[in-house]
């Protein structure tokens, strides 16, 4: 089993990723839903860390620092960091935003590492839905330093077309802001998990990509 088919079936052991009928934000009526929300236990994180490292190896990024965006992404970067050494002995630094700047003590916008010119950074998140958590995160960055940003690692592409384009959030982004997004696994991959019998779900199938057909991108 690769360990994009264990993330996923992780996903469905830990609530995290379901099937049925769900009503999104955006409207759409979908066959599955993912709720990040659902990881809670120390186990659970040490898992999850060691996929987002597997992907940040995957494909080769090399950086100084994770970044990762407050809240759901301190956690996830933390977890990644850590896993990161124990599995590959690479450290590195990490660090999360302040919601507001603190004017005492040591002060500033960032927690952990000190951004400086120069430094390769990657940012950390769970599900990227409409690239809201870059663009308030990137003002941030910019006031602190002039960094390198390698790339953007979350765990889950829709590969869904927004509401006012026909790009994703993951193509949006990079058109935008020229920030590469990778993830641990794909609807694709999720499907395909499926129709392999990694994990359940295949009465789901028929709709899962009907859903697809509606509102997917191509990569």
């Amino acid at each position: 089993m690769t360990y994009k088919e264990e993330f996923i079936k992780f996903m469905v052991e830990c609530g995290v990723l379901k099937f049925g009928s769900f009503t999104l934000k955006s409207g759409r009526q979908a066959p599955y839903f993912i709720n990040t929300g659902n990881y809670k236990t120390g186990a659970q994180l040490a898992r999850l860390g060691k996929y987002y490292a597997a992907c940040i190896e995957e494909h080769g990024l090399s950086a100084d620092t994770l970044i990762g965006p407050a809240y759901k992404g301190i956690p996830l970067a933390v977890a990644a960091s850590i896993a990161l050494f124990n599995d590959y002995h690479k450290e590195l630094n990490y660090c999360f935003d302040r919601k507001e700047v603190k004017d005492h003590g040591e002060g500033g916008l960032f927690v952990g590492k000190s951004l400086e010119d120069g430094e390769r950074v990657i940012l950390i998140e769970d599900v990227m839905t409409s690239g809201k958590a870059l663009r308030e995160m990137l003002p941030k960055i910019e006031a602190s330093s002039k960094v390198q940003i390698v790339g953007m690692v979350i765990s889950v592409d829709r590969m869904e077309r927004g509401l006012a384009s026909d790009l994703s959030a993951v193509q949006e982004v990079d058109k935008e802001f020229g920030v590469k997004v990778y993830s641990i696994v794909n609807m694709n991959d999720i499907i395909s998990a499926i129709e392999r019998g990694v994990i359940g779900g295949k009465e789901y199938l028929p709709a899962m990509k009907a859903y697809r057909e509606t509102y997917g991108v191509n990569i």
